[in-house]
């Protein structure tokens, strides 16, 4: 019931692109891609992906939590940012941290769902 619930949520949210977004993310623009990490993600499509899930995930979260928390979200984002640019091209890292802050952005949508009912 949890994911089909979020699942409803997701499809809610994509259907407006600025909620989808958010306000403190913007996704990586491969025509501008500057650092290593983001010329990598831009070059393997699996990281690619993650990256759009990724952006996907905190759009939905800071949609979704009450104002005093979209803070705290927006910080650990700039925060795993800075983590991400310290793998600079190495895939398995930037594996890695995708994996790892994409299970945090969908445990805060997961919580959110098991409090329901909707």
């Amino acid at each position: 019931m949890t994911r089909l619930l979020s699942a409803a949520i997701a499809a809610c949210v994509l259907c407006s692109p600025s909620l989808a977004l958010g306000a403190d993310y913007a996704p990586i623009n491969c025509a501008k891609a500057a650092s290593p990490a983001q010329q990598a993600i831009c070059r393997n499509y699996a990281l690619g992906q993650a990256e759009a899930r990724m952006a996907t995930l905190f759009g939905i979260s800071m949609s979704l939590v009450a104002m005093g928390q979209r803070g705290d979200i927006g910080d650990a984002q700039l925060q795993w940012l800075k983590t991400r640019e310290a793998c600079g091209g190495d895939v398995a890292c930037l594996t890695q941290a995708y994996a790892a802050r994409n299970a945090q952005l969908s445990g805060i949508i997961d919580d959110i769902a098991s409090r329901g009912p909707y």
